[in-house]
């Protein structure tokens, strides 16, 4: 009977190879602004007061711009009594429209 041959050195290496780890999910940067332009601060005027409801996420999602810069501009919104406070606990604050029936401001 001849003698076996190692089959190891027919593959090339191939069955040792190292496991290929994928990066994960990449997500997209994004580019929010860090002051209000014109158009922008004429937007929060005008759309965010007639949102149902007002959070700073909201905000910074739909205006494109961070959430520091959302708050300020919820909190100039609550000062002029164009919107009111619903809940502020801890740091999530939720904010809703004034109507023409609400005339108190709930803080």
């Amino acid at each position: 009977m001849p003698p076996k041959t190692s089959t190891k050195a027919g593959k090339g290496g191939k069955g040792d190879s190292k496991a290929k780890w994928s990066k994960g999910k990449v997500r997209d940067k994004l580019n929010n602004m860090v002051l209000f332009d014109k158009a922008t601060y004429e937007k929060l005027y005008k759309e965010v007061i007639t949102y149902k409801l007002i959070t700073p996420s909201v905000v910074s999602e739909r205006l494109k711009v961070r959430a520091s810069l959302a708050k300020q501009g919820l909190r100039e919104l609550l000062a002029k009594g164009m919107i009111k406070c619903v809940v502020h606990h801890g740091g999530q604050l939720v904010y809703t429209r004034c109507t023409k029936a609400d005339d108190t401001i709930v803080e």
